[in-house]
């Protein structure tokens, strides 16, 4: 079975690792989320009644949208060990062949997908700027220099991206410990003073702060999900670490250490309601600033760092499933297959996430922005584990309603509370997801309208064969590859081909790879070879989704199990399908406009297959839409 280095690793390892990679976001919102609550838009009076109110909530949250929704539940969802939203649709879909409900569940998780792209971009700028902003605190003269440092950072964390990550990774899991060992013992400084704070626990302490400040006390929701941004990591880098040791990594450290550095800031605020203007660097003595804020840095670009890989890898799978254009992927590790680097995808986050850097200013301002889409996207994935528990794991639709409904519940009431954001930054994200979301649903339609054509103007591959085999036309020496998505035609390559020139090589392979639902497939199952006389061959090629294809090395092992080729002179033809635009389109014109636009520049079927680039042959048709 392929699978990556990192499963076969022991159990501490994978822990540390889990710490320094899942973790990174959740584990930095302390910097900025008590803060944004009693000094932020909606600033809350600072008071016992609403420390206590808040605390409780931000508990609660952690405690049933981490502890509950996803590490004990959600991550049960697993596509063979895989997590993640494409997981979730993938597994979603398998078992509803109704097309309509198809469609309902594909847009769903598109829309999902989209908005993990959102949230992108604002956790490295939120994360960085909020670090850096210690300097606020311990050298107010220099505070005109927190921007461009911040802007410095990032530029410098995109530009390594194309480097790989294999070698700073390995620092990742120890930084970050070091980071929670550091929030646990500032936070437990400070409950020294004032160990009555604990009583925050309580959940009559939440309740009672809804019945005291409601409607405002509805809106400081959308603050507190500051604190469990980055859940969806959690279920995301699963099929890198196993549940396990992310469970035992949450129960064991990074859960504790967030609540006691929570309750250490409530009872600083309490002690000092001027502390409420950076309460996570006022519980570190004066002694300590220089070296935690940059521990502070290095630990948010650590979360920066995971949220551009899971966009990396989430392209990926997108691309794999044919819900984005091919794009070049560059893989950075020859011993981890998930490290890989998109150069697509790290221009357009470096661009967004400056540009939000310098467009917002600080981390209060850029708070206004957070939320919506992290909300959006924790409510989708409740629905789409609906769906699972239904048809994968056969629950009772009662006990789904209860429970999910449950889950339900709480992501739409911080859903709900961010809605007030929108005209404050909460604006971008949804603009963001919407048009890569409009992006894929263009893409998807798209390319199954163009299917459909090419499907009505195909040749029946058995009339063909029967053909040549009745009237054998001439054939010369060499092999020919021709590349195919349809088992049961003449692939068009082959056609025009045969039709201009007349003669036909000695072999015929007609290629076809096909992208399963699942993240890995071993060797053994990949390959099938067929032989349909007259001197063509039929392989068919099987990936997983987070599996690259490579035609060549599919080919060679062919030839090792029998195939009577030389690989050596083959020749391999593919189609270049180019689109015209109809007075009808059978999609929105500019739909159809936005799909031709992103076919024109997908990377060439050579270039993402691995071809030679001396061994192709390009054979064009064009096709209207």
């Amino acid at each position: 079975m392929e699978h990556r280095e990192g499963k076969k690793a022991g159990f501490l390892p994978l822990c540390v690792g889990a710490v320094g990679v899942v973790y990174g976001d959740v584990g930095t919102s302390p910097l900025y989320t008590l803060k944004e609550v009693f000094y932020g838009p909606h600033a809350l009076a600072v008071s016992p009644a609403n420390v206590y109110g808040v605390l409780s909530l931000i508990f609660w949250a952690l405690m049933s949208v981490i502890s509950l929704k996803y590490i004990s539940f959600v991550m049960r969802a697993d596509n063979r060990g895989e997590g993640g939203i494409m997981a979730l649709i993938a597994l979603a879909l398998r078992h509803r062949h109704r097309r309509a409900q198809r469609n309902l569940i594909g847009l769903i998780g598109l829309f999902g997908t989209a908005l993990f792209y959102g949230d992108g971009l604002i956790t490295p700028a939120i994360s960085v700027l909020s670090a850096v902003e210690g300097l606020n605190v311990a050298a107010p003269a220099l505070s005109h220099f927190v921007v461009p440092l911040a802007v410095l950072i990032l530029f410098g964390l995109f530009y390594i991206q194309s480097k790989g990550t294999a070698k700073v990774g390995a620092f990742f899991g120890p930084v970050m410990i070091v980071w929670f060992l550091c929030l646990y013992l500032l936070g437990w400084n400070s409950l020294q003073q004032d160990e009555h704070i604990w009583w925050a626990l309580d959940p009559r302490y939440g309740l009672h702060f809804f019945m005291e400040n409601q409607w405002h006390g509805f809106l400081a929701l959308g603050t507190v999900v500051l604190a469990i941004t980055g859940a969806e990591a959690l279920y995301a880098d699963m099929g890198h670490f196993g549940r396990n040791p992310i469970r035992f990594s949450w129960f064991v450290l990074v859960f504790p250490a967030l609540v006691v550095n929570y309750m250490g800031q409530g009872a600083l605020i309490l002690r000092d309601p001027g502390a409420i203007q950076n309460p996570f660097y006022l519980l570190v003595p004066s002694w300590g600033l220089y070296p935690m804020i940059g521990l502070s840095t290095l630990a948010t670009v650590i979360a920066s760092q995971a949220v551009i890989s899971g966009a990396f890898s989430i392209t990926r799978q997108a691309i794999q499933l044919d819900y984005l254009p091919r794009q070049r992927l560059v893989h950075t590790s020859t011993s981890e297959i998930g490290q890989i680097f998109v150069p697509s995808v790290n221009g357009f986050l470096m661009v967004g996430v400056i540009g939000l850097v310098i467009g917002f200013g600080s981390s209060s301002n850029l708070a206004s922005a957070y939320g919506i889409a992290v909300t959006g996207a924790m409510t989708i994935d409740t629905l789409l584990a609906s769906v699972i528990a239904l048809d994968v794991w056969h629950w009772k639709p009662l006990a789904v309603a209860s429970l999910m409904g449950s889950f339900a519940l709480v992501d739409l009431a911080f859903l709900a509370a961010n809605v007030p954001k929108i005209p404050h930054g909460g604006w971008f994200p949804l603009l963001t997801g919407a048009v890569l979301f409009l992006a894929m649903h263009a893409w998807r339609r798209g390319r199954e309208l163009l299917m459909q054509h090419l499907q009505r103007a195909a040749i029946s591959l058995t009339v063909f064969l029967d053909t040549i085999r009745s009237m054998p036309p001439i054939r010369v020496p060499g092999t020919a590859v021709f590349m195919t998505s349809r088992h049961l035609s003449l692939p068009f390559p082959l056609l025009q081909n045969f039709s201009n020139n007349k003669v036909l090589h000695e072999t015929v392979i007609l290629m076809t790879v096909n992208v399963e639902d699942v993240p890995y497939l071993s060797f053994e199952s990949r390959l099938d070879v067929e032989d349909l006389g007259q001197g063509f061959y039929r392989i068919t090629v099987n990936y997983g989704f987070m599996q690259h294809p490579d035609i060549p090395r599919a080919l060679n092992l062919a030839v090792r199990r029998g195939l009577p080729v030389e690989l050596s002179e083959a020749i391999y033809f593919i189609g270049r399908e180019s689109l015209i635009l109809t007075r009808e389109p059978d999609m929105h014109p500019w739909l159809a406009r936005l799909f031709i636009s992103m076919f024109r520049n997908a990377v060439s079927p050579r270039s993402f297959f691995k071809i030679p680039t001396a061994s192709v042959m390009e054979l064009g048709v064009w096709v209207e839409i």
